[in-house]
């Protein structure tokens, strides 16, 4: 949306290789204060090597929207060529459905180089007129981000995002004066320990 100025997008998890809980968070904050975030708490669980299938609850919370909860239920592993890939399929109150798809790849340019290009899609079920999201491919955010590698542990990097709405999500973005797509340039810092 016009105007926004911050974001955030992590991945915390606790446990073991085999077991662990998780939690993936990210949100856009617009004129000081939160526009809209999705939040997931999850259970991991190792079903083979390099992938996991999770399960718990998703809270999506919305400035002047509903607030929706979910249920679900995903995978998050390593594809062959060292592609990364999440997908979580949702099941919300009312019969609302979601499936959102994620992928990336990290492509070291040097030791500590990285560049990373970045694709997701979310599909709706249903529409949802009170938080501006229509039914089938609603959207389609993707990026290229170039960090370096301090340490391992510690990258900061710089990119560019853009992101495209599509069908009825995007009738309702144009109907709030909202444009449909856009593209905007993102910094910031990769850290796990």
């Amino acid at each position: 949306p016009a105007g926004t100025f911050g974001a955030y997008d992590m991945q915390l998890s606790y446990g073991t290789a085999y077991d662990r809980a998780l939690l993936k968070a990210e949100g856009e904050i617009a004129h000081s204060r939160l526009h809209e975030s999705r939040t997931e708490a999850l259970w991991s669980h190792a079903i083979a090597p390099f992938w996991d299938l999770q399960t718990g609850l998703r809270a999506d919370t919305f400035s002047g929207g509903t607030s929706r909860a979910w249920l679900a239920l995903g995978v998050q592993g390593v594809m062959p060529y060292w592609v990364e890939v999440d997908a979580t399929a949702y099941l919300g109150d009312a019969g609302r459905t979601a499936l959102r798809l994620s992928a990336d790849y990290d492509l070291r340019l040097t030791q500590r180089l990285v560049l990373q290009p970045r694709a997701e899609v979310a599909l709706y079920g249903r529409d949802d007129p009170a938080n501006g999201i229509g039914s089938g491919l609603s959207s389609t955010p993707a990026g290229l981000r170039l960090r370096y590698e301090i340490v391992r542990e510690f990258a900061p990097y710089i990119g560019v995002s853009w992101e495209r709405k599509f069908g009825d999500t995007a009738d309702y973005a144009r109907a709030a004066g909202h444009g449909t797509g856009g593209a905007s340039f993102v910094a910031g810092v990769r850290a796990w320990f």
